[in-house]
């Protein structure tokens, strides 16, 4: 699912979410959980202002982002489970 995030470049110019729009709610990013890459993504474990636990995806090559998982409630532990795509995710 495709998503507008609203990002912060620190001073490397690596660009981190700090907020996105899940339909018609505004979710501001409260912990940035995790990070990793693969060869066409770069992925983003999230945990927002109601405790809620999301992975983003962002294609740097169309800059576009999307929702790949919601993880749940307040984890923060590491393990996978399956995106949105139906795909297992790292996290």
């Amino acid at each position: 699912m495709k998503i507008r995030v609203e990002c912060y470049a620190g001073y490397r110019g690596e660009q981190e979410p700090r907020a996105f729009v899940l339909g018609e709610r505004r979710l501001e990013v409260r912990e940035l959980l995790d990070r990793w890459l693969d060869p066409a993504h770069r992925y983003f474990k999230v945990r927002v202002d109601d405790g809620e636990v999301f992975i983003l995806r962002h294609d740097e090559r169309t800059d576009e982002w999307e929702l790949a998982a919601l993880v749940g409630r307040g984890l923060s532990g590491s393990g996978a489970s399956a995106g949105a795509d139906g795909a297992a995710t790292r996290h």
